[in-house]
């Protein structure tokens, strides 16, 4: 009785784990892509533009992406940059899509989060400061990370498809 107690309690409490609402983020780092408010809104869905530009989350195991299993790039759907590789998506048990490193050092940049009296490392896409979740200290070796991100605020790319033109854009623009 007590272990289901104790069971029912650490499961009504893991979606608060990837859950994102960051009011630190705005530190004026000056991002390659910027853009207004309404040129976001034109751009992204209305879930999109809440979770990379409002800091918000979607509900566990509702994005598109938390049980992907095929091999490809995941990219911001803000910018069109890569992010991640399939090779370190992880099954976390979360019901957001986890991977234990980005694709390259610094295809993101990690920010100090405060925000419902916590403190958590957010993750935002080094191309705008986008939002995409945040990374906690308890994934799989080789890193120990798990980067818990959103699916609304990624762009999956099987391998052998064509990449979308935000994709090819930031190809174009960036070199990568």
């Amino acid at each position: 009785m007590r272990f289901s107690l104790v069971l029912g309690l650490c499961l009504a409490f893991l979606p608060v784990s990837c859950q994102t609402k960051s009011t630190s983020s705005d530190d004026h780092t000056n991002y390659p892509v910027q853009k207004t408010d309404e040129e976001w809104k034109q751009q992204l869905t209305d879930e999109q533009f809440y979770i990379l530009r409002k800091h918000g989350t979607e509900r566990a195991f509702t994005g598109e992406y938390w049980d992907n299993k095929k091999k490809g790039i995941y990219y911001s759907a803000a910018t069109g940059q890569p992010l991640f590789s399939s090779e370190t998506k992880f099954r976390s048990g979360t019901g957001w899509p986890s991977f234990y490193e980005p694709i390259e050092e610094d295809a993101v940049v990690e920010v100090v989060d405060k925000s419902y009296g916590m403190v958590r490392i957010e993750v935002v896409d080094s191309g705008s400061g986008s939002h995409l979740g945040h990374v906690f200290k308890d994934g799989p070796e080789p890193t120990g990370l798990r980067y818990c991100m959103n699916s609304a605020s990624l762009i999956f790319v099987a391998e052998g498809e064509e990449p979308p033109q935000i994709v090819k854009d930031w190809q174009a623009n960036h070199g990568k």
